[in-house]
């Protein structure tokens, strides 16, 4: 056999070789793999479910009523929407109940959770109309799992999941997915669709992602040393720019022949349907964190890909976030941040955009703190519908 044919053969089996490891992430060194089953669903979502606002108490005033109430040039407050949501296995018959202490994720998609080392394994099925996928921050993972769709050049990529189709992604969780030195035992990062990618984000595909630090984590991945945790994303939804718009015009405008679209944001029609909310809820109606005095908990925020400045504020009570003592924080468009809080001001109280047309178009919400445990603390207050 020529020398030439032995280097063209050898450089065949280096070729095979990669190939077949570009369908497994790097080895995180973890002995864990933490599988979860996600769909992109279609439904019917309404960001101000009471019909009342929960932040005044009050009906809607003629300003928060032009977020909220349909008319002949408004949608109102209901719209059709993609989001993902957990099943309990491949089959995706059945949901995944969300725990209460999770209501309030609202529209976002279900929670994941690693610990470094750990590889996650998630079975996706795309239940839309669009081509849509999963896209992670953060973690490991080959050109198969990217979930993106764009031109990277040879190799595997399959960005895109058609209608009906289903996906293994696989992401290992290596020591740069974890908290930074100086960080706490946990970050945050996100998961989306990213095929088009503005698209696909305000028909609502986004989720939460949580790596905590090796050793530091609780079998379902939680961090030891928090008592509480806490996700909220500033969400700008804009209505005019999701897949759906076409439908929810036909759909829920009461003169759906009279609307004339329009992509110059300062038209009054236009703003109406970008919605500001926390969770995909308006007004006060993300179902309210609560918490006691003295506990260790932790909030994790994050913004979407709109053209977004948001400044969380909490109102009674201070956290730690950016390596400072703070009560407000700036949050940019994708951005991730981790704030730690011991409440020591028991209260219901106000946690909201301090961006003033964020606060008036609704991005307000309430959190709980009790007394501290074995006092006799009164229930958790019910909101009004």
């Amino acid at each position: 056999m020529s020398h030439r044919i032995v280097t063209v053969l050898v450089a065949a089996l280096s070729i095979c070789s990669l190939a077949g490891r570009a369908q497994r992430p790097p080895d995180a060194g973890g002995s864990k793999t933490r599988t979860y089953y996600i769909a992109a669903d279609e439904v019917v979502w309404d960001y101000a479910p009471s019909g009342r606002n929960q932040i005044t108490g009050q009906a809607f005033t003629e300003e928060a009523g032009f977020w909220v109430t349909p008319g002949p040039d408004r949608l109102g407050r209901v719209y059709r929407k993609t989001i993902f949501r957990e099943y309990t296995d491949h089959t995706f018959k059945t949901l995944k109940p969300r725990p209460s202490e999770w209501e309030h994720l609202g529209i976002l998609g279900p929670l994941i959770r690693a610990e470094v080392g750990d590889t996650i394994r998630v079975v996706y099925k795309n239940n839309g109309h669009q081509p849509y996928s999963m896209h992670p921050h953060g973690v490991l993972y080959m050109k198969d799992s990217e979930g993106a769709q764009y031109d990277s050049g040879p190799g595997p990529q399959n960005g895109a999941v058609p209608p009906g189709g289903t996906r293994t992604y696989l992401w290992a969780v290596p020591e740069r997915a974890g908290p930074a030195h100086g960080e706490g035992s946990s970050v945050l990062w996100m998961y989306h669709s990213h095929i088009d990618e503005e698209r696909d984000v305000n028909a609502g595909l986004v989720g939460p992602l949580i790596v905590t630090a090796k050793g530091e984590a609780r079998p379902d991945g939680s961090p030891k040393d928090v008592d509480r945790e806490f996700v909220v994303g500033f969400v700008e939804e804009d209505e005019n720019l999701s897949w759906h718009f076409d439908d929810n015009i036909r759909q829920y405008a009461q003169q759906p022949k009279k609307i004339v679209k329009s992509d110059n944001f300062a038209e009054p029609f236009y703003i109406s349907n970008v919605k500001e909310t926390l969770n995909g809820f308006l007004y006060g109606h993300m179902p309210m964190p609560t918490m006691r005095k003295g506990e260790r908990v932790r909030w994790y925020l994050f913004a979407t890909t709109n053209f977004e400045v948001h400044a969380p504020h909490w109102h009674g009570n201070t956290v730690v976030a950016r390596h400072m003592r703070t009560d407000v924080t700036p949050l940019l468009p994708m951005d991730m941040l981790v704030a730690d809080m011991i409440p020591d001001n028991q209260g219901t109280w106000l946690f909201h955009c301090h961006t003033g047309p964020h606060l008036r178009a609704g991005m307000l919400a309430k959190y709980v703190v009790l007394d501290a445990p074995g006092s006799q603390a009164p229930a958790a207050p019910q909101r009004k519908d």
